[in-house]
């Protein structure tokens, strides 16, 4: 951190099925990392991040609070923003089992996959994603 840093806090979410993944292809409609893959995520205001976790679930993939069973959570991590680096996201990560690899995305994303974890390098994600999920997954 340095001054005049902003920190923005928000929650990201990987849905996991069968080993696999889900990974989600941001849109152009959104404002910050657009074409960039990444997992659900959305902005933490003054919500606890399990509740917002729950509710961009929602949003996102369609899914129910009873098609998916949390797993864990693990400590925030900083990510400095690759377009913008005066901004440090503030990263509350998530790990959830999904009981379907069917969803319905809404317009923050132009795609999906649900990939193995350790295909993760091969697509262009937003920064830290890679550290999240492994922090989940260890």
């Amino acid at each position: 951190m340095t001054v005049g840093d902003y920190r923005i806090k928000v929650v990201t979410i990987f849905l996991i099925h069968e080993g696999k993944i889900l990974l989600l292809k941001r849109s152009t409609n959104v404002r910050t990392m657009k074409g960039m893959w990444a997992g659900i995520s959305g902005y933490l205001e003054n919500e606890d991040p399990l509740i917002q976790a729950l509710k961009e679930i929602r949003e996102e993939s369609g899914l129910s609070e009873s098609q998916v069973d949390l797993l864990r959570r693990v400590e925030p991590l900083e990510a400095r923003d690759i377009q913008l680096p005066n901004i440090v996201w503030i990263v509350h990560p998530f790990l959830f089992r999904s009981n379907t690899l069917s969803i319905k995305i809404d317009w923050e994303h132009d795609e999906y996959k649900w990939i193995m974890p350790h295909d993760l390098d091969k697509y262009k994600t937003v920064p830290k994603l890679k550290d999240a999920l492994e922090k989940l997954l260890h």
